[in-house]
């Protein structure tokens, strides 16, 4: 009599999916990735943070067509207004009415592509969209499209003609990460393969927004202990009383914290969270989110010195059993 293998949980075949038909594209790099699918399913919104030609912009809209949904993609620029991207209220002169022409927000996945280069006013108009899913507009209210994610890209080093995402803003991203280089042997592949590689714009659909929605709700029903909130709060108890933080971690990053782990557990595999998901998350979930004191870090490496202050703060709380 042979054993039967335990089934695989509802829906770790189309993550599956979704993280291979990304990583026909990315190449060597699993854990953005990985944490970009994360991110998705714990209906959160996506800061790519990193250099040129790493492949920020690529990852956004790779990931965006590998879902069977609606895609809008916005390059920032200083001459953009919030109209541009929420939309318009306009007359109709055959129905002698004001008519409303959605903008560019209304789709399931938007890439901002260069958010950092538009202005403050056009950047704020994301904030409502972001936290809440709808957009009001004139004093009337709209829902957006579910599932709904934004994907916004920025270079930390180029300055001139740019605008830095205000603390607000940067709280509005459940999680930001960097790609980084890749490593010899995937930048060897790429170079042999120039003109082989498929683009994003042939990725097939492996996932609707129907399916995703379902996986987002699947991912908020995974167990998380009582002992791995304690362990969350008091990581985030000790961003707060930090000697080099000017700003610690707040209530809407707790949460963010508890639904990226969850979601991570839900990728893996798992109904329930273990202590390294949120050891594993802290850094990409808390780091934009805490402000490093101006006589303690410079501007250009604050980001960095965010990282490893965070890491000594993991590395000083004791993990539950």
């Amino acid at each position: 009599m042979t054993s039967r293998q335990p089934a695989a949980p509802v829906g770790v075949d189309k993550v599956a999916a979704l993280e291979q038909a990304l990583s026909a594209v990315i190449r060597g790099k699993p854990e953005a990735i990985r944490l970009a699918v994360v991110c998705l399913l714990a209906r959160g919104h996506l800061l790519i943070e990193d250099v040129p030609g790493v492949g920020k912009t690529t990852l956004g809209h790779t990931l965006a067509r590998s879902l069977r949904c609606g895609f809008h993609r916005i390059q920032f620029t200083s001459d953009m207004l919030p109209s541009d991207v929420l939309g318009v209220t306009v007359y109709n002169a055959r129905t002698e009415e004001f008519e409303f022409k959605p903008g560019p927000v209304f789709t399931n996945i938007l890439l901002a592509d260069e958010i950092n280069r538009t202005t403050p006013k056009t950047q704020s108009a994301l904030l409502e969209a972001m936290n809440e899913q709808q957009i009001t507009v004139e004093g009337r209210t709209y829902p957006l499209p579910q599932p709904f994610m934004v994907i916004a890209t920025q270079n930390p080093l180029e300055h001139y003609g740019t605008y830095p995402l205000p603390e607000s803003q940067l709280d509005r991203f459940l999680l930001r990460m960097e790609m980084g280089y890749p490593d010899a042997a995937s930048e060897r592949e790429i170079l042999c393969s120039d003109g082989d590689r498929p683009g994003p714009d042939q990725v097939r659909p492996v996932a609707t927004a129907a399916e995703i929605s379902e996986l987002q709700e699947r991912a908020r029903q995974v167990r998380v202990d009582d002992s791995l909130t304690e362990y969350m709060m008091a990581i985030v108890e000790k961003t707060r009383s930090n000697q080099y933080l000017s700003l610690g971690v707040s209530p809407r990053g707790s949460l963010a914290l508890r639904h990226a782990a969850q979601a991570m557990a839900l990728v893996e595999g798992r109904e329930f969270c273990l202590p390294d998901d949120f050891k594993r998350l802290a850094v990409p979930v808390f780091a934009h989110r805490v402000v490093v004191q101006t006589r303690y870090g410079s501007a250009p490496r604050r980001t960095e010195q965010a990282q490893q202050i965070l890491q000594d703060i993991l590395s000083s709380v004791e993990v539950p059993l």
